[in-house]
């Protein structure tokens, strides 16, 4: 992302996290309606054909057919207040599911400031590294000069050494940081992923598994022969 705000923007779409607690707020709701249709009145059919042959000596004598259907409206009235605590409870647990999506939300969006955060102090480390590497590799050059000419010793050029030593390693543990940093970020927005990343691995495909099946209404195999 080009800024904090663009990253905040992608979290609160893609980060798994939030789209979970949305999803479960979305189920949430339905199972209050699910809940209220008991609350409402139902209708069922039943029909009967029948067909009836009777013989004499052997010979078909005469034949009967019959029809039937009759159908059935049931108005529930009063059930003992069960049906009523559980819509009370359906939407009680909606509630709780779309509070819990806004803390998911708020969750990610404080996630995706500090990642970032630690990303910007990363990168400014790094130059910094960069620039007292610089520093020192060219202090060492002028104390080697100084000391060819004897206004240094020998320990002030192993002191400046040194300091180059620690300056690259410094540089390097800078160098780290901001990888790791990088990867906190793309965590933070939900981008932390094998695709986003480009490795050379075999990617789950959940779309794949969905059509293999979407229309098994028989059978206890699952794909994959198990």
């Amino acid at each position: 992302p080009k800024s904090l705000n663009d990253a905040i923007v992608i979290a609160l779409v893609e980060h798994p996290g939030v789209t979970a607690a949305l999803h479960q707020a979305d189920a949430a709701e339905l199972a209050v309606k699910v809940a209220e249709s008991a609350l409402l009145p139902s209708v069922s059919v039943n029909a009967q054909v029948g067909q009836q042959y009777d013989s004499f000596l052997g010979f078909p004598a005469s034949r009967q057919f019959s029809a039937q259907a009759t159908g059935a409206l049931n108005v529930p009235l009063y059930q003992g207040g069960a049906d009523y605590a559980s819509i009370r409870q359906a939407k009680e647990q909606f509630g709780q599911a779309r509070l819990n999506a806004d803390v998911q939300r708020d969750s990610v969006r404080a996630s995706v400031v500090s990642s970032f955060g630690l990303l910007e102090t990363a990168k400014a480390s790094l130059l910094s590294g960069q620039a007292a590497v610089k520093a020192a590799e060219v202090a060492l050059a002028g104390v080697r000069e100084e000391a060819q000419v004897g206004q240094r010793t020998t320990l002030d050029v192993l002191n400046a050494q040194q300091a180059l030593l620690n300056a690259r390693v410094n540089l390097i543990i800078s160098q780290r940081d901001r990888v790791v940093a990088s990867y906190a970020a793309l965590g933070s927005i939900g981008r932390l992923s094998a695709e986003t990343l480009k490795l050379a691995v075999e990617v789950y495909d959940p779309a794949v598994h969905l059509e293999q099946v979407r229309n098994k209404w028989f059978g206890v195999d699952i794909p994959g022969g198990r």
